[in-house]
C-alpha cells in the first residue's frame, strides 16, 4: 500500500464526519444529573485529533455545523484540539432548529455491573444535512493535498445524502492517490429508521471497493458488512480469534483492493474491566495482540484511538506489528481518561508498547 510522501501535501489525514457536543454526567446518571462536563467528539473526528494531538501530524476535519452559540463552543473545543476546520461548513441557524441544529449527545461512563450508555439528540444536524457539491474536494485532494482520508459508517448513516458525500470524497481521493479508511462503526439507532441491517450493508458494500483500510469490531462486520464471525455468541462474552482470521480471509477476497483490516478485540466483563486487544491483516500476514484486562474509566473513543494508533503507523512506515500495538496502547489510554478524546502523548503510548507498569513519574 503505496502512500503519498508528506512532501507537497498540506494534510497528512482528512477526517468527513459529524462533531458533536458531548454532555458528560461524570460519575452519576444522565437523568439524575444536575451538572455537565461538555467536550466535542465523533466517531471520524476523535481519529484525527488523536492523530494530532497524541502524534503530531497535521490533520483535518471536514464537517458541518449550524451557526448558533452551541456550533461556536464546538469550533473553540475542536481548534483546542488543534485539527484544522479549513473545511468546516457553516450552516445558518433559523433560531429554533426546525430545519438545521448541531448535535448533542449525553453520555454515562457506567461502572461494574452498570454498562455505558449513550443519549444521542441529533436528528436534522448540520453535518446531516451536508450533499454531493457541498465540499470542494478537488481543491482539498488535489490543490491542496492530503495523504489519507478517513470517514466511516456513522457518517454515512446520518441522512439519505451523507452516504453519497462519502463516495464522491472517495472517488476524488482516489484520483489523486490519497490512502482511504472506512471504520463500520454499525450503530443500530442511526440505521434503524433508515432501513436498518440491510440498508447498513448496502450503503458499506457499495463504498469498499474504495477502501485500502477497514476498521471494525465482530457486531460491526456482522451486522454492517454481513461477514459472519463463527464461534462468537450473539452477546460477543467470548471471542474466538481463528473465526476472525477466517472473516478477515472472505472480505479481502471479496474487496481484494484492501489491504489492511483491522479489528480490536473487546470482552466487557464489566463496565470496568474489559478484555482488551487486536487483530491486523495487511497484505496477506495476520497479526495478533492478544486479549489482556485493561481497567476502563470511559470506554467511548477506544476504538477510535485504536484506529488512529494503527494509521500512524502506516504513515510513518512502520511495520504492521507495530502499528497494531500502538494502536492497542493508544486505545486503551484513552479509556483511561474522561471523554471521546485522546488525552495520551506518544511516549505515554510508547512506554504501554513496551510493557512498562504504571509506577509514578516525577
Amino acid at each position: 500500500m503505496q502512500i503519498r510522501s508528506a512532501k507537497g501535501c498540506q494534510w497528512d489525514q482528512v477526517s468527513l464526519g459529524e462533531v458533536m457536543l458531548r454532555l458528560d454526567p461524570g460519575e452519576r446518571r444522565v437523568h439524575t444529573a444536575r451538572t455537565f462536563d461538555v467536550g466535542e467528539g465523533g466517531g471520524e473526528y476523535n481519529v484525527a485529533r488523536g492523530l494530532r494531538r497524541c502524534f503530531g501530524l497535521r490533520t483535518a476535519i471536514v464537517t458541518a455545523l449550524a451557526d448558533n452559540a452551541v456550533g461556536r463552543l464546538i469550533e473553540d473545543l475542536m481548534l483546542q484540539g488543534g485539527v484544522d476546520t479549513s473545511f468546516l461548513r457553516w450552516v445558518d441557524y433559523d433560531g429554533v432548529g426546525r430545519d438545521v441544529r448541531n448535535g448533542l449527545n449525553f453520555t454515562e461512563r457506567g461502572f461494574g455491573p452498570r454498562a455505558a450508555a449513550g443519549c444521542s439528540d441529533r436528528g436534522h444536524s448540520a453535518a446531516s444535512k451536508l450533499r454531493p457539491g457541498d465540499v470542494p474536494w478537488e481543491t482539498l485532494f488535489g490543490e491542496r493535498g492530503a495523504r489519507w482520508l478517513h470517514t466511516g459508517g456513522i457518517f454515512c448513516a446520518l441522512s439519505e445524502t451523507t452516504a453519497d458525500v462519502a463516495h464522491e470524497a472517495m472517488e476524488v481521493a482516489r484520483a489523486h492517490d490519497v490512502r482511504i479508511s472506512y471504520d463500520l462503526n454499525y450503530r443500530p439507532s442511526l440505521w434503524k429508521n433508515f432501513g436498518g441491517q440491510r440498508r447498513a450493508r448496502e450503503v458499506n458494500r457499495a463504498l469498499m471497493p474504495y477502501v485500502d483500510c477497514v476498521f471494525g469490531n465482530e457486531e460491526d462486520f456482522v451486522a454492517g458488512l454481513g461477514f459472519e464471525v463463527s464461534g462468537v455468541d450473539s452477546s460477543y462474552s467470548q471471542l474466538d480469534t481463528n473465526g476472525f482470521r477466517r472473516m478477515i480471509s472472505e472480505v479481502v477476497a471479496a474487496y481484494p483492493n484492501i489491504s489492511v483490516v483491522a479489528t480490536s478485540l473487546r470482552t466487557a466483563k464489566t463496565a470496568s474491566v474489559n478484555g482488551w486487544g487486536g487483530i491486523l491483516y495487511y497484505k496477506g500476514e495476520l497479526h495478533e495482540v492478544p486479549q489482556r484486562d485493561i481497567e476502563i474509566l470511559d470506554r467511548v473513543g477506544g476504538g477510535d484511538s485504536f484506529a488512529s494508533g494503527i494509521i500512524y503507523g502506516l504513515l510513518t512506515e512502520q511495520s504492521p506489528r507495530w502499528a497494531l500495538e500502538c494502536g492497542v496502547a493508544h486505545g486503551a489510554l484513552a479509556m483511561s481518561t474522561p471523554g471521546d478524546t485522546s488525552m495520551a502523548s506518544l511516549a505515554e503510548v510508547r512506554r504501554a508498547m513496551s510493557g512498562a507498569g504504571a509506577r509514578i513519574e516525577r
